[in-house]
């Protein structure tokens, strides 16, 4: 009986050891994120309408992404994600379970410009205009 029990606390004891978990992960990937971002305007004010902030750190190389929420006029939401890399910078658009990626292209007079094929998105402030064909559609950054 003395020895079941012993044997018992053995294998016990030897599962909560070997069932411990490592939380140091991977070195080369360091990870911050926060729920809340702090992007400025034109003016150095903080932003109060933006969803989230990531940075990424994977050796030594910054990659950044921010999480906006975008209304269109007729009222349906768009989500959309802006990415700076050391490669290039993207803006990804998603609605109505579609993504559409475009590489920034160009920066002038506070208006960014992202193309692929006949897709093009001009953000500038609070708003992006949508370009696809003869559609437009306009969006302007909303809280939730």
């Amino acid at each position: 009986m003395k020895k079941t029990i012993i044997l018992l606390n053995t294998i016990f004891l030897l599962a909560v050891i070997g069932c411990k978990k490592s939380t140091d992960g991977n070195k080369n990937i360091i990870k911050t994120d926060s729920s809340v971002s702090a992007v400025s305007d034109q003016n150095g004010k903080i932003d109060s309408a933006s969803a989230s902030s990531s940075i990424i750190d994977v050796n030594g190389k910054r990659i950044e992404k921010t999480d906006f929420v975008y209304k269109a006029t007729d009222g349906s939401l768009v989500k959309v994600v802006f990415k700076n890399d050391p490669k290039e910078s993207t803006v990804a658009i998603t609605s109505n379970k579609k993504t559409f990626t475009l590489p920034k292209e160009e920066t002038k007079d506070g208006e960014t410009v992202y193309k692929k094929d006949d897709m093009t998105a001009r953000v500038k402030g609070d708003s992006l205009h949508l370009e696809q064909g003869n559609n437009v559609i306009e969006l302007v950054r909303t809280k939730i």
